[in-house]
């Protein structure tokens, strides 16, 4: 789209006019606070794409995590862009590439975990309700194409941030990265505000119902009818691989609640105060941030006594946390991966 006047000659032009809004201690916080998520992500997701690669049997349910974990560090690698310009105090320095092209990248990322989480959930379904199904269709085959539709339908999903994610100058002194739903040239053309505001509401709605809402249904939906038959059957559900399918479905849906809070607050006010939009966005990047960057830790943890850990590998634990174990009365219903 083209940016009317809100075209820079240049990101550095523009800078070395240009002063930043004055740095806060809480906008000091949220920066620091994400620099130190940033090497726990990346060392975290790094060590467990690591092994799920390497180290294991290529399995249905490793391949699910394997891209699930690819989410969780692709995202990851964008935190210090994001704590850079929370740093400066919501000013965008990157220029207007940098800006369509990492929050394409940050959509992208959100949209292919909850797919894969609710084809997990999915996947959990089936062996537990279609164990014969399962067993004769449930191949490497199928869920890698699955795996390839995930993502081909999140970045068609994500391509409209290409077109509407701009870059805007902001009392003369700051540049922020955000959405310019409105066709027109200007910023403020009121001709075209209303096709504008309808677009918005119909990327928000988009995104909630397909990227929040549904797949949390589905998710519940499918973990809750795997208990009551497990429960049916009297089969044992509290293994460690069960829970950590949970724990990352609880933690993915609590780290982007808050996302979900800031874009209905800008979908129904047509402005947001500077102090209220600014603070729900850095609570949502943190959040987002948190979920992605320490998952990974969080899942070793599930299931597991807190002394134990320490004294098990890195290696044996995501070794552990990734072999079926839910039926040991029952193999024939959970059989799954074997680890090499």
């Amino acid at each position: 789209m083209d940016q009317g006047k809100t075209t820079l000659p240049s990101t550095t032009e523009a800078n070395s006019s240009q002063s930043p809004a004055a740095l806060s201690p809480a906008h000091l916080a949220a920066a620091g606070l994400l620099f130190i998520t940033f090497l726990v992500g990346a060392v975290g997701n790094g060590l467990y794409l690591w092994v799920l690669g390497l180290k294991m049997r290529r399995t249905v349910t490793t391949l699910w995590f394997l891209h699930l974990i690819s989410c969780n560090l692709l995202f990851t690698l964008l935190i210090p862009f994001f704590a850079v310009y929370i740093l400066l105090g919501l000013h965008w320095v990157f220029g207007t590439a940098m800006c369509k092209l990492l929050n394409t990248f940050v959509c992208v990322g959100m949209f292919s975990s909850v797919f894969l989480l609710t084809l997990i959930s999915l996947d959990r379904y089936t062996l537990i309700h279609k164990p014969m199904w399962s067993r004769s269709h449930r191949t490497l085959a199928l869920a890698g194409k699955l795996v390839v539709g995930v993502w081909l339908v999140s970045f068609g999903l994500s391509a409209p941030y290409l077109v509407f994610r701009e870059t805007h100058v902001v009392d003369r002194d700051r540049i922020t990265c955000i959405n310019n739903y409105n066709i027109s040239r200007n910023w403020n053309g009121t001709e075209t505000w209303v096709l504008g505001h309808q677009i918005h509401l119909t990327m928000f709605v988009i995104q909630f119902l397909l990227g929040f809402l549904l797949p949390l249904c589905t998710i519940v939906g499918c973990y809750t009818r795997v208990g009551l038959k497990m429960k049916e059957k009297r089969l044992a559900w509290a293994g460690k691989p069960f829970k950590v399918m949970v724990a990352a479905v609880a933690s993915f849906f609590l780290g982007w609640l808050p996302y979900q809070l800031f874009q209905s607050a800008t979908v129904y006010r047509k402005e947001l105060p500077e102090s209220v939009s600014g603070t729900l966005l850095v609570i949502y990047i943190i959040t987002a941030c948190f979920n992605a960057c320490f998952s990974p830790i969080f899942y070793l943890f599930v299931g597991e006594k807190f002394w134990l850990v320490f004294r098990t590998s890195l290696l044996t634990l995501v070794k552990t946390g990734f072999v079926d174990k839910l039926s040991s009365s029952a193999p024939t219903l959970m059989e799954d991966t074997g680890v090499s």
